[in-house]
């Protein structure tokens, strides 16, 4: 990055502080009272500064963050900015990077995350922690790795998402959300993936309630299903489940194996029973389905 000007250690107040910079540096730096310090500004890195008040970085391009702190009244911090990298650095306040574009976010963590990741498009994220609720609604093309998110309604109409080595402790995941592949993950949480399509787990591990309903397209490969009650509600699947599914009810259609399934219910007046099959490893303990009509 071109650099032409360096401010460091400064106390900086008031609003637009550094409105419109260019070229800049700026080092060991608070932010104190006062809207959009650095708004419409570009090229500009930032190493060791604290944020405390609104909307820090709007409408900026080019921008390399280090070891900074938004402190929570540094809210609603970077929107509407374009090619942007924060590294190790701690955001405690809310609604953080909305309508943003080439997000890189490493060792990050968000303690109040609510509201945080909206209408972004590709956005990669590692070692990142993150505790709020609607994390990444309507974003798309993320690339996530070892992220380690507690909060629910995540990933709500996402696109194109790829997360490894995760753990989503999140009600409601993945709703409304297209071509989703989560590996080597854990995930906790009550009605996953409802209205999602092409969702793909591989090697994961699962706690639901009433998980993976109306899907169209889910994939699961050597997944594991614990605690996890009737699963697949209105989904076609494709499922391989190392273990045991406590219960599975009205499937729409696929192929379901598991080594055991402790209860199958099919009822034929709301999906068509020909359009599932069910395999299950140990043969001599599968349960016959439930298959009425009402």
């Amino acid at each position: 990055m071109k650099i032409n000007n360096e401010i460091c250690q400064a106390f900086l107040t008031g609003e637009r502080a550094l409105f419109g910079s260019e070229y800049l540096r700026v080092k060991d730096t608070i932010f104190d009272d006062g809207e959009s310090p650095l708004k419409e500004s570009h090229d500009i890195a930032l190493s060791g500064c604290m944020f405390k008040w609104k909307y820090p970085l709007w409408y900026c391009k080019d921008i390399e963050v280090k070891n900074c702190t938004w402190f929570e009244m540094g809210r609603a911090g970077v929107w509407y900015t374009k090619r942007i990298c924060v590294e190790d650095s701690a955001i405690e306040a809310p609604k953080n990077f909305r309508r943003c574009e080439d997000v890189i976010l490493k060792n990050v963590s968000f303690p109040n995350a609510a509201e945080t990741l909206w209408n972004c498009d590709r956005v990669t994220l590692a070692q990142v922690t993150a505790k709020g609720d609607y994390f990444a609604m309507n974003s798309s093309d993320l690339k996530v790795s070892n992220l380690t998110l507690y909060g629910n309604y995540s990933f709500d109409g996402a696109k194109n998402v790829e997360i490894h080595d995760s753990r989503l402790l999140s009600k409601d995941a993945f709703w409304n959300s297209e071509a989703v592949t989560v590996c080597d993950s854990f995930i906790s949480g009550e009605y996953l993936g409802w209205n999602a399509r092409n969702l793909t787990l591989i090697n994961c591990t699962i706690e639901s309630l009433q998980g993976m309903c109306y899907i169209d397209n889910l994939v699961m490969k050597n997944c594991k299903l614990l605690n996890t009650t009737l699963a697949f509600e209105y989904s076609t699947v494709e499922a391989d489940i190392t273990g045991t599914v406590d219960s599975v009810l009205n499937p729409s259609g696929g192929t379901i194996t598991a080594d055991f399934i402790r209860e199958l219910t099919i009822e034929s007046d709301r999906v068509d029973p020909s359009k599932t099959k069910v395999v299950c490893r140990q043969e001599n303990q599968r349960p016959a389905p439930v298959c009425r009509k009402k």
